[in-house]
């Protein structure tokens, strides 16, 4: 309840909740100033290799991670040795976790978290390695022989000097930062960004139901849910929203197809690598996202001109 609460005054707000954004709004201003002081002040650390970071402002709900693989493979980097560093959200182990090597699994998605699960899997011959101190996963990947590095969820690290991609949803309806708003800073400071992309401009999404059956259940555990009703139709019985990264149980969704009577699980690819050992029916929302050939050519000339500098 608290959760669709947030995210409906951070995504959707009705007429009536700005009386509460507005007496948030001095707290948000507070943030907001430490956020952009913090940036202002950092002396971001240099790194022998390329690194560029796919980011955004607000919470959840951008698209960072499928941005991410999409970019990657739009971007071809046969003749180099490319190496993802991700956190790794709500998982049980805290240390540091190489998720795949060589393109080698190595890990679950218990210990390596949801989202660095579907990059390895999508990106078979990417290094990808889990750890909330980034410093450490860099290093990490630079042992392995890395001379691309992409940082998923990076542009509020601020500590690191990289070329930062910043995703923008088509509409913001709430542009304040937390926690009148769902935005981890000022609006603003995406004059930092070295690249400001806006959805439905500058990329776009594409997303194909595979498996479909008459009767499904929507099950998903990501931000911002009801961000998929536009490619939902009739054949969606029941919603069964958990919060963002959180874990499914197998009895659970069973119980699910069984008390609507459908006949499969409408799930996203984030989620399905939370229920691939799951005995059930599963419909799958597949996302690909169209990258506009100027964005492409910004990162390959960054890359390009790094190593000609090293040299």
């Amino acid at each position: 309840m608290i959760v669709s609460f947030f995210e409906r005054l951070y995504f959707r707000p009705k007429w009536y909740d700005w009386a509460i954004i507005s007496m948030l709004v001095p707290l948000s201003l507070i943030y907001g100033s430490v956020t952009l002081a913090r940036r202002v002040l950092s002396r971001p650390k240099v790194y022998p290799v390329p690194i560029i970071s796919v980011g955004n402002l607000i919470v959840g709900g951008s698209g960072k991670s499928p941005f991410l693989i999409s970019l990657v493979k739009a971007l071809d980097l046969k003749d180099k040795r490319v190496a993802v560093v991700s956190r790794g959200y709500k998982r049980d182990k805290k240390s540091l976790v190489v998720l795949s090597k060589d393109g080698e699994l190595l890990a679950t998605p218990k210990m390596a978290g949801d989202e660095p699960v579907l990059i390895a899997k999508s990106l078979k011959n990417v290094d990808v390695i889990v750890s909330k101190n980034r410093h450490e996963a860099i290093q990490k990947a630079i042992s392995f022989g890395a001379n691309v590095i992409f940082l998923d969820d990076g542009f509020s690290r601020v500590d690191i000097k990289k070329f930062e991609i910043l995703l923008s949803p088509k509409e913001i309806k709430n542009p304040f930062p937390f926690p009148a708003g769902g935005f981890r800073g000022f609006l603003f400071c995406s004059i930092f960004a070295d690249l400001y992309l806006k959805e439905e401009r500058d990329f776009f999404r594409q997303v194909t139901i595979k498996n479909p059956t008459p009767k499904m259940v929507l099950a998903t555990a990501i931000s911002n849910p009801k961000r998929l009703d536009k490619w939902l139709d009739e054949r969606v019985v029941y919603r069964h929203y958990l919060s963002d990264h959180s874990w499914f149980r197998e009895d659970e969704l069973k119980a699910l197809l069984g008390e609507f009577g459908a006949e499969s699980i409408l799930t996203t690819q984030k989620d399905f690598v939370k229920m691939e050992d799951f005995d059930i029916p599963i419909s799958l929302m597949e996302l690909e996202i169209e990258i506009d050939s100027k964005v492409l050519d910004s990162v390959k000339k960054y890359i390009k001109d790094f190593d000609a500098k090293e040299d």
